[in-house]
């Protein structure tokens, strides 16, 4: 198994590690789309965290990874066993980080019979997918915007559900499919449906470093972990435990942060203020300033928290003005500060 590359050695990218840092807090923050140049890092950052966070327990032998307390979130197997009188053992497995690839099948991301099973022992067999794989984990989609249409039909409706319903070839399986969707792209090559673009909770630009010392350092990095990874990561072991105590930290103290209803009206009149549609902004905002002040260790979220994760949740939602071809980013902060955030 390759070993990943420290999360805290990631050099700049201040706003992608953020924001992969809010999801790692609180899941309901609905993913993170990064869009910008190749070999900037998005990859790496994902798998980084992952690897920073501790193991998960899950119901011994579940290809699903259910949670062994979870009363809802389980799959047929899970639920039978927590409703009998039967006690699920349990077993630790890393988060699991799953890529999802352009050409992908739809077979190989829903799951599909298991043909060795049926032409050997002549028994209809479920043979999980990717989408089975990444639940409680991340799936990553590399170059999202240039996703096939029916794949993107499927993700949609699992990221709305959390659930992957599977009704083909005699199948009738459903399984719980929660995940972190982080999507990584180029603009240039193409836009994302909106329907798509919605789900995500997040979305940063990631630029190539433009100063000259933060790009030497990068290099240095790299090639000190290429060169030998065990002795890398050692290295960065302590920075790395010290930013994993800090995300568990936040995990305990999330649902004690406050959050007033001047805040909310606050959340809502950005929203009004910049014609964004539905109400999925308002609940972006909401969960990403909280899970941010918990891990800021603030009792409450303000609107100091707010002007930070205000542009992440709110650019890619902004209607296109033909009259106004100033950016999203300048839009939002144009908006706030006309409400004096």
């Amino acid at each position: 198994m390759s070993i990943p590359f420290p999360f805290s050695a990631i050099v700049g990218q201040h706003d992608m590690k953020l924001a992969i840092q809010i999801v790692a807090v609180d899941s309901t923050v609905n993913g993170i789309l990064a869009l910008g140049d190749r070999g900037t890092g998005k990859s790496t950052a994902v798998r980084a965290l992952a690897d920073l966070l501790p193991p998960i327990k899950v119901v011994k032998n579940c290809p699903y990874g259910c949670e062994p307390k979870s009363q809802v979130a389980s799959c047929e197997q899970c639920a039978s066993l927590k409703a009998g009188s039967t006690a699920s053992q349990t077993e630790t497995r890393p988060v699991p980080v799953v890529d999802l690839p352009l050409g992908a099948s739809e077979d190989r991301v829903i799951g599909a019979l298991d043909l060795e099973k049926a032409l050997s022992l002549g028994i209809k067999a479920f043979s999980p997918g990717l989408l089975a794989k990444a639940n409680r984990g991340f799936l990553y989609i590399d170059e999202v915007n240039l996703l096939e249409d029916h794949l993107v039909d499927l993700l949609i409706d699992v990221a709305a559900s959390g659930e992957n319903v599977v009704e083909r070839e005699g199948l009738s399986v459903r399984h719980p499919a929660r995940f972190v969707l982080v999507g990584s792209g180029n603009p240039e090559e193409g836009e994302l449906r909106p329907q798509l673009l919605d789900r995500f909770g997040l979305c940063v630009e990631v630029k190539t470093p433009q100063e000259l010392e933060e790009r030497i350092l990068v290099i240095k990095r790299r090639d000190a972990f290429e060169k030998n990874p065990e002795h890398f990561q050692k290295e960065w072991l302590a920075a790395n435990e010290a930013l994993r105590d800090k995300i568990l930290k936040a995990r305990k103290r999330l649902d004690k942060v406050i959050i007033s209803d001047d805040f909310l009206r606050l959340c809502s009149k950005l929203c009004m203020a910049l014609g964004t549609d539905g109400l999925r902004a308002e609940l972006t905002l909401m969960r990403a300033t909280r899970a941010y002040a918990a891990l800021e260790g603030d009792k409450a979220v303000e609107a100091k928290h707010l002007k930070v994760i205000a542009p992440m949740a709110l650019c890619h939602r902004l209607r296109r003005d033909p009259l106004d071809d100033t950016g999203s980013s300048a839009r939002v902060s144009r908006a706030m500060e006309e409400l004096a955030i």
